[in-house]
Formats: C-alpha cells, structure tokens, sequence
C-alpha cells in the first residue's frame, strides 16, 4: 500500500532514496568513464590554456619592463644630447658675441684710421692751399710795395734783387707790429 507521500509501505519494495545496487556500479562506470574523458581531453586543454595564459602574462610584463628601461635609457640619452646641444649653443653665442666684439672693434679701428687718413689729407690740402695763398699774398704785397716804394722815393726799383730786399723789410715790419 502507498502511504501518503507517494511511498510503498514498508515492506512493499525498495526505499526511494537508498538506490539499487546496479543503479549504483552504473552510475560508477559513467563517472568514471566520465572522469576519464575530462581528465584526459579537457584538463590538459585547461591546462594548456592556463599555461599559455601565464606566459603571455609574464611575457608582456617582462617585455614591458624591457620596454620600460629602454625607454628610460632613451630619456636619459635624449637629455644628455640635450644638455649637450645647450651647451653648444651657449658656447655659440659667446663665440658669436666675441666675433661681433671683435668685428665691432676692428670697424671702430677701420673708422678711426679713415677718419685720421681723410683729416691727414685735408690738413695737408689746407697747408698747400695755405701755402700757395700765402705765396700769392707776398708776391702781390710784394708788387704793392714796390710801387708804393717807387712813388714814394721817387725812382724805378727795377732791380730783382733790390725789390726783394724792399719786400722782405716790409714784411719784416708787419710781423713785428703784430
């Protein structure tokens, strides 16, 4: 007889739960052939991926840091190349305001000695233009006193030499009343 729960009494057949022997060495056999096959096909494919896994994980990390002190020695070559290019072009400048020192100097200089030259020249013109006024003045002062002096002795000085002794008493006077 079936009691209330869908059970046979006691004594009718076999307990629901507790299963039968060959229900037992089946499921057994299942789970081993079962076990059987994960271990052998799918654990090694786990495995495999979880090791390639690992060492592409670690291989991207190890590339990385290699990445990463490459890129460090690049910075700090890039920085010396820097510091290096600075200093050229420091050394550039100094070297370029000394040359326009230098340039401005010898200009000064170049100017200095054409300005010496040009005055040298016009004093030395002056002097020759001086001197031929000058030359002119005593021989037209010469020519003035002369016939002043011949009015006022009354006779010719045609004479060269007498002329020029008039001449040079009369200019003689002139620098003495100065």
């Amino acid at each position: 007889m079936i009691s209330r729960f869908g059970f046979l009494a006691s004594g009718e057949g076999a307990s629901p739960v507790v299963p039968k022997p060959a229900e037992i060495i089946v499921g057994f056999i299942a789970f081993g052939i079962l076990f059987f096959l994960l271990r052998t096909r799918a654990v090694p494919k786990f495995e495999k991926a979880y090791k390639d896994r690992t060492e592409a994980i670690q291989g991207g990390l190890e590339r990385a840091e290699i990445a990463q002190r490459e890129a460090s020695q690049a910075l700090t070559m890039y920085q010396a190349q820097l510091a290096d290019a600075r200093g050229e072009a420091a050394k550039l400048r100094d070297e370029a305001r000394v040359e326009g020192a230098a340039i401005l100097e010898q200009m000064r200089t170049s100017a200095q000695e054409e300005a010496s030259r040009i005055t040298t020249a016009a004093r030395a013109s002056i002097d020759a233009e001086r001197q031929q006024a000058y030359n002119a003045l005593i021989t037209q002062v010469g020519a003035i006193a002369t016939d002043l002096a011949s009015k006022i002795v009354g006779e010719a000085l045609d004479d060269q030499a007498r002329q020029s002794r008039v001449v040079e008493r009369f200019l003689e006077d002139m620098e003495k009343a100065k």
